[in-house]
């Protein structure tokens, strides 16, 4: 069971050696027929959704959960939250939470919604008249007009969302659980919802959020748990997991990444690379990546509006997809794609009959002060979704440098006019 408590090291959500086994029956008369069975015969085979599961979580930490679909995210959140029972192992949990698992858990579609956010409150073990305080800011968040004086069975998703969200963040939780719900959102809501996690961030609330957007995880998470088969597959940084989990998911299947050591006589073409990760089914076929100014000095800073230049070189002796394709992509620390730029967009051929191509991208920095990720990649573009041969996350690491105070992420430069009317 979960457990209430205080727990030491100022530690939120302790998990020790949680497991959740379900028996499975191929036929349904089976599990009639084990409960019958005077020799107490066995007709199920076991299903571990979770399996030896470990980990803690420091109070006013916010932690991502990735994995694939059936890894065991959903059973996890639903054990901490009390939902389900585990076989074994040990959950303590301390402070209040508040959670977000499924649409429309712990609502009564006959009631309203306003009737609901009373209902929820009681279940969270808050008084009407504490409840009264709260309601006009859980009305104001949710944002779904006189719908909330209608029974919630006629809810879309995303009134459903918003509603259940905005209960959830009002109630105080020293804990949050958010499953995915989100996404059912515009982006109006989701926008608003990224803005909340950070002020309750800045509250030490303790965040957990499931999510298959990789960009939304890094944005708001500073550690994140990959779950694969019931089991932690890896636990840490947010960077560095999904990372790695964004090379699981795209790696070819059918083609294992292995890595070639191409040889060149010119040693002065090859880079040293310390990427975040690399992957893809040619991988090593990238042999130098380098970053120059307008005369051609390699640097790694780099000031607003100095021109950039990425020259890449890659060995084209063993590739035979025909529709090749160079990209590169620019970074923020979250992930986050900023600059893209592939050569087939540019119409560039490349001819994959010679021994090695060298293609140069040359752009403007208009990046505001910060640290930037170089992405470099090879493709296969016979498909309408890219195949890579070889996938560099963090080729080469910069900076951009602006001397003056500026606004956003980009400083483009925006023609201007003003003009004065009587």
């Amino acid at each position: 069971m979960t457990n209430n408590l205080k727990l030491d090291n100022d530690i939120a959500i302790s998990v020790k050696n949680l497991t959740k086994v379900y028996h499975l029956y191929d036929k349904p008369q089976d599990r009639l027929k084990e409960a019958l069975n005077p020799f107490k015969k066995s007709y199920h085979h076991d299903f571990y959704a979770l399996n030896d599961v470990s980990f803690e979580i420091t109070k006013g930490e916010t932690v991502g959960i990735i994995g694939k679909n059936g890894a065991g995210k959903s059973t996890l959140l639903k054990i901490i939250t009390g939902v389900l029972t585990q076989t074994s192992g040990k959950v303590e949990v301390d402070g209040k939470i508040a959670s977000l698992l499924e649409l429309g858990a712990g609502f009564n579609p006959e009631m309203t919604g306003i009737e609901n956010i009373y209902l929820n409150g009681t279940i969270m073990g808050f008084t009407k008249e504490e409840m009264d305080k709260k309601v006009d800011a859980i009305l104001e968040f949710a944002d779904i007009g006189e719908f909330i004086y209608q029974s919630v069975k006629v809810y879309s998703s995303g009134m459903f969302a918003r509603l259940a969200f905005s209960v959830a963040i009002n109630v105080e939780p020293d804990i949050l659980i958010v499953d995915e719900v989100l996404s059912v959102g515009d982006i109006k809501f989701q926008v608003k919802c990224i803005n909340k996690f950070k002020e309750l961030q800045e509250k030490n609330v303790t965040i957990f959020f499931v999510s298959h957007d990789i960009f939304s995880i890094r944005s708001i998470c500073t550690k994140s748990i990959w779950l694969s088969d019931g089991t932690i597959k890896e636990f840490g940084d947010t960077t560095q997991v999904t990372a790695d989990y964004s090379e699981f998911m795209y790696q070819d299947n059918q083609n294992q990444s292995k890595f070639i050591n191409i040889s060149t006589n010119d040693k002065e073409m090859q880079s040293k690379f310390s990427p975040l990760n690399r992957w893809g089914k040619n991988e090593g076929i990238i042999e130098y990546v380098e970053m120059y100014n307008k005369n051609m000095e390699s640097q790694t800073i780099f000031k607003l509006n100095e021109i950039i230049i990425i020259r890449i070189i890659v060995n084209l002796e063993i590739i035979q997809d025909e529709k090749l394709s160079l990209a590169i992509s620019i970074k923020d620390k979250n992930g986050i794609d900023l600059i893209v730029s592939t050569t087939k967009e540019s119409n560039l051929n490349i001819d994959i009959n010679r021994s090695r191509v060298e293609v140069t991208f040359k752009f403007t920095n208009y990046l505001a002060t910060g640290k930037y990720v170089l992405v470099t990649a090879v493709e296969n573009r016979e498909l309408e979704v890219p195949q890579y041969l070889d996938y560099i996350e963090g080729a080469k690491y910069f900076k951009s440098e602006v001397d003056e105070v500026l606004y956003g992420i980009f400083h483009q430069p925006v023609t201007q006019t003003i003009g004065y009317r009587k």
